[in-house]
């Protein structure tokens, strides 16, 4: 199966799952929960109060080595956003990607779609843990901070 069939099929719409394929076609359906979802809005608010010049988005399809994965979260800038807009699935990644663990994760799951976006072109990836600890990662191996929002949080809080 192609991504292309994946957003196309009707029984496919509308299912309260997040939808990838793996590198053999096979749809992997991973079902999300409230504090997931809840997690994905703030840092994606957050990413659009600190940075200019792109636009955090949510459940991203990122072409990867390993099949189409869906970033919880991104922020692209607007070359990269001209460049994937009209694409099935983005051809590079933007330049954060953000992966918010589900119960159902592994830790070597998340660090594999860290990898995996890191090798897709994102400058930065980043992982949220189930209590809203964030790590952060980039070519060289984990950061302490983003390089590329500074200012950015390391935990996630709903209420301030």
């Amino acid at each position: 199966m192609q991504w292309r069939d994946v957003v196309n099929d009707p029984t496919l719409q509308n299912l309260p799952f997040k939808i990838e394929l793996n590198q053999w076609g096979q749809v992997v359906m991973i079902p999300a929960k409230p504090k997931h979802n809840i997690y994905q809005g703030i840092i994606q608010n957050r990413l659009n109060e600190l940075l200019n010049g792109g636009l955090a988005l949510p459940e991203l399809a990122i072409q990867t080595t390993d099949g189409i994965k869906v970033a919880d979260v991104v922020w692209a800038s607007h070359d990269r956003l001209d460049q994937i807009e009209d694409e099935d699935a983005a051809s590079i990644a933007p330049e954060i990607c953000v992966e918010v663990k589900l119960g159902s994760n592994t830790i070597e799951e998340m660090l594999t779609k860290k990898d995996l976006y890191l090798g897709a072109g994102a400058i930065e990836a980043w992982l949220c843990d189930q209590a809203g600890n964030l790590r952060f990662f980039d070519q060289t191996g984990e950061l302490e901070r983003s390089r590329l929002v500074p200012d950015f949080p390391d935990r996630i809080q709903r209420k301030p």
